[in-house]
């Protein structure tokens, strides 16, 4: 994984660079952290090293006992100069966030803290994430600011809008959640074009549960919050591919690297799905999708009678998605369906999904299960295609991606070269 150097700036938003330093780690990533003075008024050098494991440099003369290593690897037998070491060590040099006086400092090339002397040093690539009042970052002196650093090769993310530290103010200027920055800076150290397994390829997922409504108020839906969707989408970015998440009713970061269509029904995102998969190679089919929706939705809101004890609701089947592509699919697409099943007879069913539905594989969960499966961090699955079943022992979501897409690499092989050749 890589060594991220994440420089952390004067701002309430300091708080989320705790966060973003927790998810890197978690993710595998070794992290080093360098603060401005005016960010320990924020968030403390303590913070920051009892979650990375490393001392925090604040100004180029605090000395580094770790001489410029990162967590994971072994200091140098010199002792190197302070400011020039950790950034040179580093794969990518994220600083977030960055105020509007730190963007200011970067754009003019100051030398005035760890966090601005490490940008002047850095040869790797760097990553802003502003955060700042609206009015600030709408300024035309913040706006040239940002146009200089890009100019010069400096991603700079877009902040997000909402709620601001000033109380009752709204606009942009929050600083984009941990989890999307972490996802931009993964983005930069992906593989170079023709470097990934699926380069050139492009993968259709869909994410999430439908709803389908009762009224303009109820529906009946299911608990899947798009989780594994997501990963598996952040994961066939990372191999090389173009991704189109078909997202139903997910609230969870969202990768920058990814197009996604939002959608809230069954036939919405059947009809989302159709119109994507001809362009697709791949589609995996993560989305829990409600099986049976009120034959006459409501379009007002149903009101409860005195004295009333039952109200009755009659059903019909949604669409079957997954049968109606994987028969109109061309030579070459790979149709990966997914199977949530409850206890006892979880693979025979998905066995017998898969030969139904004329897919390439299916992957199958069990959901009676409150450690994996819907809504949370970690899942168990077995992969079934016609010549083998592969087990997935538990692991983050992330992790089972990952695993379904080496299948889908392997499967894609075969179909490519049914000779082994």
């Amino acid at each position: 994984m890589a060594r991220i150097l994440l420089g952390v700036s004067g701002g309430i938003a300091a708080y989320k660079a705790v966060e973003l330093v927790r998810l890197a780690g978690k993710a595998g990533h070794a992290v080093r952290v360098v603060q401005t003075p005016a960010s320990e008024r924020f968030v403390g050098r303590a913070t920051f090293e009892g979650i990375t494991g490393a001392p925090v440099l604040t100004s180029e003369f605090d000395a580094d006992p770790m001489r410029g290593a990162y967590p994971g690897d072994p200091p140098p037998s010199h002792e190197p100069i302070g400011h020039l070491a950790l950034v040179g060590h580093a794969d990518v040099y994220v600083i977030a966030p960055a105020s509007a006086n730190t963007l200011a400092r970067l754009a003019a090339g100051f030398a005035d803290s760890m966090v601005t002397t490490a940008a002047l040093a850095a040869t790797c690539p760097v990553l802003v994430a502003p955060a700042m009042n609206h009015h600030m970052w709408h300024h035309p002196a913040t706006q040239a600011n940002v146009a200089t650093l890009r100019a010069r090769g400096v991603t700079v993310l877009e902040p997000d809008s909402g709620s601001l530290a000033s109380r009752g103010e709204h606009g942009d200027g929050r600083l984009p959640e941990p989890a999307s920055i972490l996802a931009a800076v993964e983005s930069l150290l992906a593989p170079p074009a023709g470097a990934g397994p699926l380069d050139g390829l492009s993968v259709l997922v869909t994410a999430g549960g439908t709803r389908e409504p009762i009224d303009s108020v109820r529906y009946i839906g299911n608990r899947s919050s798009g989780r594994m969707g997501l990963a598996l989408a952040e994961v066939a970015a990372d191999l090389g591919a173009d991704v189109t998440v078909v997202a139903a009713n997910v609230e969870l970061p969202r990768d920058p690297r990814v197009t996604y269509v939002d959608v809230q029904t069954a036939a919405e995102l059947r009809d989302a799905t159709v119109g994507a998969f001809g362009r697709a190679d791949v589609l995996l089919m993560a989305a829990a999708v409600v099986d049976f929706r009120p034959a006459l939705a409501a379009d007002h809101k149903i009101k409860k009678s005195a004295g009333q004890d039952t109200m009755r609701v009659e059903l019909e089947l949604t669409p079957d998605i997954l049968s109606e592509l994987a028969g109109a699919r061309r030579a070459g697409q790979t149709v990966v369906g997914f199977a949530a099943e409850h206890g006892d007879g979880a693979l025979a069913y998905g066995r017998d999904k898969l030969k139904r539905k004329g897919l390439d594989a299916i992957v199958v969960n069990d959901i009676s299960r409150a450690d994996i499966g819907f809504d949370a961090t970690d899942n168990e699955v077995t992969i079934v295609t016609a010549s083998h079943e592969t087990p997935v022992a538990r692991a983050p979501k992330r992790d089972i991606a990952r695993a379904i897409l080496d299948e889908v690499v392997a499967l894609r092989g075969q179909a490519l070269d049914p000779a082994g050749a």
